[in-house]
């Protein structure tokens, strides 16, 4: 059974029940142009986690796991959005308002959109979520479950946002989440490291830190 390196302690992982988690690696939050950037933020933070992702995504695939990729984003009639996440932002730069890439995160558009250079393919699981969570209000239990899934490992964007709810939400339901630090990002550089730490601390309150390349060597 592959060893993964990892913080606070290695472990071991079976390939079979193990699932690959890519977090909303859409293109109004990494591309230039997009939502992301025109919330002022620079996008190349992100655009960082690409290549690792890339490289997870290779080598889970080489190994035959499970992939998953998340979108947040909401239906177009947003009956599925809160109002009290409608009603946050500017104005004119709230969801389900015209943006760069069409409508903010709206299912469907440009810009809800997984990146052409993390394209799933074909058998790959995509799932959108309301939420910040992968869990929250959509199908993943029961996705995991039908493969006997017990261990996730989680890279994608943001890391204290979307990437931390789902390894919390995963934590809670028995999971053994790992996240892939160098395959996370986030626009507040101090956020992503300060995320990484919470995950990983006291013996791995949420589960476990490593990078794409320790992930990489335990696939062989």
């Amino acid at each position: 059974m592959p060893i993964l390196q990892a913080e606070p302690d290695p472990l071991d992982f079976d390939p079979a029940r193990t699932a690959l988690i890519v977090i909303d690696m859409q293109r109004d939050f990494l591309e230039p142009g997009g939502f992301g950037e025109m919330l002022g933020n620079d996008v190349s933070l992100l655009q960082a986690a690409v290549g690792p992702c890339a490289a997870a995504l290779a080598s889970a695939r080489a190994a035959g796991m499970m992939v998953v990729h998340t979108r947040e984003g909401h239906r177009p009639d947003l009956s599925d959005a809160p109002p009290q996440k409608l009603s946050r932002g500017a104005p004119a730069k709230r969801i389900g308002d015209a943006g760069p890439m069409g409508r903010i995160l709206i299912r469907g558009e440009a810009g809800h959109d997984i990146v052409p250079q993390l394209a799933p393919e074909a058998g790959e699981v995509v799932l959108d979520k309301p939420g910040k969570g992968a869990f929250h209000q959509t199908d993943l239990a029961q996705i995991l479950a039908n493969r006997s899934i017990d261990t996730l490992i989680v890279c994608g964007v943001t890391t204290e946002v979307c990437v931390h709810t789902t390894i919390r939400e995963g934590n809670d339901r028995g999971y053994r989440c790992v996240a892939l630090g160098d395959a996370c990002a986030s626009y507040f550089p101090e956020f992503h490291r300060v995320g990484l730490e919470m995950i990983k601390a006291q013996g791995g309150i949420f589960g476990w830190v490593t990078s794409t390349g320790a992930f990489t060597a335990s696939l062989g």
